[in-house]
């Protein structure tokens, strides 16, 4: 087995009591790094933390509040200190087309999935650049290379923060910083399950009718697992990753197509 050279660090992995995020923070533990999880649901969380002390043997810390929010971005990093790895996330805005969608839909996914992770950022790079190391990854979404019609909201704040890692990381660098955002496809979670769900609904068939046809579109005929996607995040964080640089990597089973 590689070792990926972050035994001891101590990495901050927000909405990661479940799905990519937990994905994530397993991957992590189980290289032995010391972890600060945050979730919305106080339960759910602490049992995925203890999943994670008993498995692999390392603190586990738990802050169980909104992420999204400035009083919860607060609560946060006051209990995470100093961290060489932040794994930012959340969930992903609900589907739809553009006439759903006003300026408070609009601000409420920006604040998700732009605003939050650049407040995490803006937190956590300055220490990270004084100790001269840190890691800095972000769950987007494949959307960014390949924008989905009923995604927009999630297309338009996921592209921003696009915009965002693109300079930063280039200005971190120098620094032992790398900073660079993993790109999911359609992975076996709650959101696949949300997405399934409105097909479902929408085309008046079944739920496993629906996840077949999706499957049927990812040339890996399959949805990916959490446990794949925190494998390549914890590479990321790795001391083999410095040299990748402010990069958008897909996760998706081949199912955007890009020659360049």
């Amino acid at each position: 087995m590689l070792d990926l050279g972050i035994a001891g660090r101590r990495a901050l992995v927000t909405a990661s009591s479940r799905g990519l995020g937990f994905g994530c923070a397993q991957a992590l533990a189980a290289a032995g790094v010391d972890l600060v999880m945050n979730g919305r649901s106080a339960e759910t969380l602490e049992a995925a933390a203890e999943t994670l002390r008993l498995d692999h043997g390392v603190s586990v810390n738990t802050v169980a509040t909104d992420i999204t929010t400035a009083e919860g971005q607060e609560v946060v990093l006051s209990a995470a200190g100093d961290v060489d790895i932040l794994v930012t996330n959340a969930g992903g805005p609900p589907p739809g087309i553009w006439s759903d969608w006003g300026r408070d839909e609009w601000i409420a996914a920006l604040d998700a999935n732009m605003l939050t992770p650049i407040a995490l950022m803006t937190a956590c790079l300055p220490s990270m650049q004084g100790r001269g190391w840190g890691r800095v990854v972000n769950i987007t979404s494949q959307s960014v290379k390949a924008p989905i019609p009923a995604l927009g909201l999630s297309n338009g704040a996921r592209a921003g923060l696009t915009g965002f890692v693109a300079g930063t990381a280039r200005q971190v660098a120098p620094d032992g910083v790398t900073i660079n955002n993993l790109l999911p496809g359609i992975h076996a979670t709650d959101r696949a399950d949300q997405l399934d769900g409105t097909v479902s609904r929408q085309e008046n068939i079944s739920i496993d009718e629906a996840r077949a046809r999706r499957a049927a579109t990812i040339p890996a005929r399959r949805y990916g697992t959490p446990d794949e996607f925190g494998a390549a995040c914890a590479f990321l964080c790795s001391v083999h990753a410095g040299f990748i640089v402010g990069q958008n990597i897909l996760l998706d089973g081949g199912a955007v197509n890009l020659s360049m």
